[in-house]
């Protein structure tokens, strides 16, 4: 129950800060992407911030014996780089340049209610699993 409730708290921090950051208005990302037009920078320093807090936060607690609430850490252990990845990166970036959501931000503008919001998330879930149907067929 811990580990839920832990999750819960920390998905909810990171969605707030996503909507403080502006990462919910899809027209500033949208802006932010827009390097020949009106360009908005101001993603870049949020981005960046994630950065350096994730950088710094990795050091601290991988230098911990193992996680407060599992038996191990699970990093991910590949560093090649195949189609799935090229594959998957370039449909995540077309679709933030399109909608202007990633998903965090899509999943947090969830509260709002908005149908386009609604029928992006319900597009990435589709999305997901017919990726998974095709995986498992071979």
């Amino acid at each position: 129950m811990a580990r839920i409730i832990t999750a819960l708290v920390a998905g909810l921090i990171f969605g707030l800060g996503l909507a403080v950051a502006g990462m919910t208005n899809p027209a500033k990302v949208l802006g932010f992407l827009d390097f020949a037009g009106d360009w908005d920078p101001s993603l870049a320093f949020v981005m960046g911030a994630g950065v350096i807090i994730t950088f710094i936060g990795y050091r601290l607690v991988l230098a911990q014996p193992r996680p407060v609430l599992a038996e191990k850490f699970q990093i991910p252990t590949r560093k090649d780089i195949d189609w799935n990845l090229i594959g998957g990166s370039a449909i995540f970036g077309i679709g933030w340049g399109l909608a202007g959501y990633c998903p965090g931000p899509a999943v947090s503008s969830l509260v709002s209610g908005a149908t386009p919001v609604v029928l992006l998330v319900v597009s990435m879930l589709v999305g997901m699993l017919v990726v998974r149907v095709i995986k498992a067929r071979g």
